[in-house]
């Protein structure tokens, strides 16, 4: 590679967070960084289908993750954590279904603003995080480890996210809803609807159908919801039904079935 191609490559912004990302780790003391963003080949479909069913536990199991608001910076900084309702003030961050994993699965996040400035970690900014994405603060604090929520309420986390690509929706939300699935680029809406059938196969939680229940408008001719965005108003959804596998429901050619 030429010297011109390397001062180029240098001045790429990605290039300078994966610097500072990694000048931080060693401000922490930690020997290892991973970055998603250059971490993962994405020409190979087997190491990207691995990547991103063990991304969730791979955050789990990380000392600490790093949360860098790029958008955020001095007085905007603080007005953010002010009034976290104003949209103008929310970062980005916080609006993209793959960082939704990021906020709840490791053990600790530390918020950055541009300027690699502390803002503060997640626990002691739950509160204020909460307001902004409609998470309980109990699993801010203490992510699922004693209390679980319902599907319904975990899709309702994702309902405002947006992806680059539309089946990154429901693959984000894998680690989450604690299942695995092949990736399949291309099929569209339809890794939503696969997502919710491998849901149904594993699950006895029939939130997954609560969706139906806040609907203001229109009709749907399937059981299942269109994307998560559906789930919009489930944050308060409860555990509905048994969760004693001796009483599963499974989805048939025809629909649902229980068994009594």
């Amino acid at each position: 590679m030429s010297e011109e191609r390397r001062n180029e490559i240098r001045g790429h912004t990605g290039y300078k967070k994966i610097i500072d990302t990694c000048r931080q780790a060693q401000w922490d003391g930690l020997e290892w960084v991973w970055i998603d963003t250059c971490c993962i080949d994405k020409k190979s479909s087997s190491e990207l289908s691995e990547a991103i069913n063990s991304m969730y536990k791979w955050y789990a199991n990380a000392k600490l993750c790093y949360a860098y608001l790029h958008d955020t910076v001095g007085d905007s900084r603080r007005l953010f954590w002010k009034d976290p309702r104003e949209p103008t003030t929310v970062s980005k961050w916080f609006s993209r279904g793959w960082t939704l994993q990021e906020l709840i699965a490791p053990k600790v996040v530390h918020f950055f603003d541009q300027k690699w400035e502390w803002i503060g970690d997640r626990a002691e900014l739950a509160h204020t995080l909460s307001q902004i994405t409609r998470i309980p603060e109990d699993i801010l604090k203490s992510r699922m480890d004693f209390e679980h929520p319902s599907v319904a309420q975990i899709m309702s986390w994702a309902a405002d996210r947006t992806t680059t690509r539309e089946e990154d929706r429901a693959y984000s939300l894998l680690g989450l809803l604690g299942v695995h699935m092949p990736m399949l680029y291309g099929e569209g809406k339809n890794a939503f609807r696969r997502l919710q059938l491998e849901i149904i196969r594993t699950s006895n939680d029939q939130s997954i159908f609560a969706w139906g229940l806040t609907r203001k408008f229109g009709w749907s001719s399937s059981i299942l919801a269109d994307d998560p965005s559906c789930f919009r108003g489930c944050d308060k959804a409860p555990v509905l039904g048994t969760l004693d596998p001796a009483y599963p429901f499974s989805w048939i050619d025809r629909g649902c079935k229980g068994s009594p």
